[in-house]
């Protein structure tokens, strides 16, 4: 029964207080394998990303670095290129074999928000050590929209493993020849790779790049912001782009994906040498994601991609990520787009739910 544990799991986790919250939990907080995370009050502008360290806490940390205290209560923006420390609403005092790790939900990676999880005695981003007992907080920069945000907002998700379950490339192999994972051919090293699509068919559009001057996105607010104003249209007539140092875009990956209802995946850069960008963010896909039995015909990856220093050519079909698959512990009770808010089952390129449909 090891692997990744599933959403009857995290339910049971709650009831013996292994998940804790200063709220009552939220309907639809517990998804099939992760639970959602949900800010606190009080948000903390700090002077610089930061990692606990061994034997310290956060609260320790913090008057190091911290500027001010914001209140969130009646909503607070949190500006671009600013960074913050906010606590958040769930804690855990995890069993010994019980590990987790954390991502950025899909929305907020679209948004350009770095937002990753820290904890006391912690020395990496987004990973919580096995029998972690402390409070859980939230480090959220705005890279592209400065948000206004209030407490229960959800930015970040949870996912919670029992065991080494990461499918390795023989394993990813065959798990392919029997249900398949991907449409084409399988590309697989260190995971199933996945490709750029910069020719879609009937259109010359291949994605978004974030404007650089725009107005405040209230997280609340669900399809109400004309995308013209915050997005300029990316373009290709030759299955290439150079993307501009700086610059967030959004693309999509060529090949449509498959989550067996058994496995979950989570999307990781493909090798730090292949250019200069980064395919950013990158959540968790849940079991389920474009499986038919679940209302889905594959679904294809939104790639958000940020590049570095110097000008770079993307041209169709190159690999860009990899997804990781695991292994489920069991099967979740309710599969991805099954009868639950999942806005993304089917998608291609598409922003974040916050924007009217272009």
């Amino acid at each position: 029964m090891t692997g990744v544990l599933p959403s009857q799991r995290l339910t049971a986790m709650i009831g013996r207080g292994e998940i804790a919250a200063d709220q009552p939990f939220a309907t639809g907080q517990v998804q099939p394998a992760s639970l959602d995370l949900r800010l606190g009050r009080v948000a903390y502008r700090v002077r610089a990303s930061f990692l606990t360290g061994e034997g310290q806490t956060v609260s320790d940390r913090l008057p190091l670095f911290e500027m001010h205290k914001i209140d969130l209560s009646d909503g607070a923006v949190l500006e671009k290129n600013c960074v913050y420390v906010v606590e958040l609403q769930e804690r855990l005092a995890l069993p010994a074999g019980i590990g987790a790790v954390a991502n950025a939900k899909s929305s907020t990676g679209r948004l350009d928000l770095l937002t990753r999880v820290i904890t006391d005695g912690g020395v990496e981003f987004d990973r919580i050590g096995k029998g972690y007992a402390g409070p859980l907080y939230a480090e959220i920069c705005p890279r592209s929209f400065s948000v206004l945000v209030r407490p229960g907002m959800r930015l970040n998700q949870i996912r919670f493993r029992d065991g080494q379950v990461v499918l390795d490339d023989d394993a990813l192999a065959r798990l392919h020849a029997d249900v398949g994972l991907v449409s084409g051919e399988a590309v697989i090293s260190e995971g199933l790779g996945f490709s750029v699509d910069l020719r879609p068919q009937g259109t010359t559009l291949v994605g978004w790049r974030a404007k650089p001057h725009t107005g405040v996105i209230d997280l609340d607010k669900l399809d109400h912001y004309p995308v013209a104003e915050y997005w300029e249209r990316v373009e290709s007539a030759d299955g290439r782009i150079i993307l501009d140092p700086g610059a967030f875009y959004i693309l999509v990956s060529r090949e449509a994906v498959h989550i067996p209802p058994d496995y979950a995946a989570e999307m990781a850069p493909y090798v730090a040498m292949v250019g200069e960008f980064r395919v950013h963010y990158a959540g968790f896909f849940d079991p389920g994601f474009g499986h038919a039995a679940a209302g889905g015909t594959g679904a294809r990856g939104v790639l958000e991609v940020r590049c570095h220093e110097a000008p770079f050519v993307l041209e169709h079909g190159q690999i860009v990520g990899r997804l990781v698959y695991e292994r489920m512990a069991e099967p979740p009770e309710q599969l991805y787009g099954q009868g639950i808010a999942s806005n993304y089952q089917g998608q291609g390129l598409k922003l974040s739910k916050h924007f009217q449909a272009p």
